[in-house]
């Protein structure tokens, strides 16, 4: 029993190190226009007025294409995960790939603790200094109005880094796994007593319980963070269909 514990333990540590460096969390299509059609692009282009040559040497022409609707666009691969996005190259054989990190919205990846006290900071004497009726009322009003009207929203929205938070659980899970890992070994190989033996297996399954419930937080964050990428994120990036992948 012990020795199928230890099994487990390995597995799920070597599946979740796996699914960490991996680009397949999420996976899906995107719709971009289909590129013109050229001496050296044949196929899944745009043909303007039927004639290739026209269109490359005569630019003061108008051409027209056919194609409406879905025809003229393309629906290429892709997959992210935590660290990169990948999508297939519509121009060339193989993948590209971005960092995911720099496509999250700014509101997910967070900012300084500086840079937000400094907005709120800006925010407030902006507010507190544009009270109206400065001229019209006298002074004691100004003053009760000034402090009810100050109670304003600071200009920056957004919260802490949830892609960080993210990464950060993401880790804590796996170190988790690997503390409940060696205890459990630990149990197997070198344990002197019943006693001892039962120490270290009551650790282990509150290190590997924990690992569990820090895992589940991760993959919340950043499916929250995929999801507010999807609608913000950039034009060229957003994917027209999606659904989680086996990493995830």
């Amino acid at each position: 029993r012990a020795l199928l514990a230890v099994s487990l333990n390995l597995m799920a540590l070597l599946f979740s190190t796996t699914a960490f460096i991996t680009t397949h969390w999420c996976e899906g299509t995107q719709r971009v226009p289909k590129p013109s059609c050229g001496k050296e692009k044949k196929t899944n282009c745009l043909n303007y007025s039927g004639n290739e040559t026209a269109n490359e040497t005569n630019q003061n022409v108008v051409h027209y294409s056919w194609e409406t609707g879905d025809d003229r666009f393309l629906f290429r691969y892709f997959h992210t995960g935590i660290w990169y996005s990948c999508e297939e190259n519509i121009n060339a054989a193989g993948e590209k790939c971005r960092s995911f990190i720099d496509l999250a919205p700014a509101s997910e990846k967070g900012k300084t603790i500086q840079s937000r006290l400094f907005t709120n900071f800006i925010s407030s004497i902006s507010c507190c200094t544009s009270v109206p009726g400065e001229t019209l009322f006298p002074k004691h009003a100004r003053t009760y109005m000034s402090s009810r009207l100050c109670r304003c929203r600071p200009s920056d929205t957004g919260h802490p880094g949830v892609l960080w938070l993210s990464v950060v659980s993401e880790v804590l899970y796996i170190m988790l796994l690997v503390v409940g890992f060696s205890l459990m070994c630990l149990e197997l190989f070198h344990s002197s007593s019943v006693i001892d033996g039962l120490k270290l297996n009551a650790f282990a399954a509150v290190f590997t319980v924990l690992s569990g419930l820090l895992g589940m937080v991760a993959h919340m964050m950043y499916t929250q963070v995929f999801q507010v990428t999807v609608s913000l994120g950039p034009e060229d990036w957003r994917p027209h269909s999606w659904d989680y992948g086996w990493s995830f």
